[in-house]
């Protein structure tokens, strides 16, 4: 493990973005920078972090992490469902098969929990009690592991715009997705979930919920996008969660940072001082050390030095 004093050295060498003009059409998101090329789809994946819907700063080395723990994952759920990789030349970068993303996306909980408006236990604290058109009982306490894995559909994000919430029946009557996809997705999603949560146990964390993306390749389901990282998932540790106080091992830790100082995605955004940011770059890289059982190890050359080169090589 880095220590946290590697890490804040780190930060002012954060990857931001890449410029690599000759290949492809490129498309700037709030934390990749994708380039298309013919029919293949170049994602970088970068340090910047988001929540609320806003850029909040960059985590050194959460570029790599992500890029590399989905990878991992990628392998160790090919037996539920195909994916978009066709390899992974630098440990920031993933080549796939140019898809066609479905309009939703799916958030699998295991626990009621969350800070944001649209958090299963804000909906619920508020009174909703068949949030997402699904009913849950009364009595439930925030950090509650819920009677079984409940399916969460949100629309995927335009430009400019947020996810909003959507239930099955309304994906169906709109058709967003027809029925028999929509009934693998449910298959493969809980498959991948309650996978998930082994793999987690074992590792002496808890998988809380989880966001999958999916797509249509030749016509059949595949998992894209990034799959059980800090990032799409929250992740608590077993020991505190068993001591009454769940602490987040997830970007879940940041979007708390910022929700105690009054900030939701709305005003001036607070800065992170340096000692924080170590801090979530530590519990990134601890997530991916436990459940892989690998040490992290960060790539030699600068990034971005790094990425351009594995770049120019698929370029030519």
């Amino acid at each position: 493990m880095l220590s946290r004093q590697d890490l804040e050295n780190a930060i002012p060498h954060a990857l931001t973005q890449v410029n690599m003009i000759n290949l492809g059409k490129k498309y700037v998101g709030k934390v990749r920078d994708v380039y298309i090329q013919d029919d293949r789809r170049v994602i970088i994946t970068t340090d910047r972090i988001s929540a609320f819907d806003r850029v909040l700063g960059v985590i050194p080395y959460r570029g790599q992490v992500l890029n590399q723990l989905s990878a991992w994952w990628f392998s160790q759920t090919a037996h539920i469902v195909k994916n978009h990789v066709i390899s992974t030349p630098d440990p920031n970068v993933t080549v796939a098969h140019e898809t066609l993303p479905l309009p939703v996306e799916i958030i699998v909980r295991g626990y009621i929990t969350g800070v944001t408006s649209t958090s299963l236990w804000t909906l619920y604290a508020n009174g909703e009690r068949t949030p997402y058109g699904i009913p849950l009982p009364d009595g439930l306490k925030k950090n509650d592991q819920l009677p079984q894995p409940i399916i969460t559909p949100t629309t995927k994000a335009q430009d400019g715009a947020h996810d909003e919430r959507i239930t099955r029946d309304e994906i169906l009557a709109q058709g967003l997705v027809s029925p028999d996809i929509w009934a693998q997705i449910e298959q493969v999603a809980l498959a991948l979930f309650n996978y998930g949560q082994e793999v987690a146990q074992q590792a002496g964390l808890i998988l809380v919920d989880t966001k999958y993306e999916f797509g249509l390749l030749n016509g059949e389901l595949v998992l894209i996008d990034e799959v059980h990282t800090p990032d799409s998932s929250r992740f608590w540790t077993q020991a505190s969660y068993d001591a009454g106080t769940p602490e987040n091992f997830s970007k879940e830790f940041l979007r708390e940072w910022f929700a105690s100082r009054g900030y939701r995605g709305e005003g001036n955004i607070p800065t992170m001082p340096s000692d924080f940011i170590a801090d979530v770059a530590h519990r990134y890289i601890h997530i991916y050390e436990q459940l892989t059982v690998k040490d992290f190890v960060a790539g030699e050359l600068p990034a971005e030095q790094r990425i351009i080169q594995a770049l120019q090589t698929l370029a030519k």
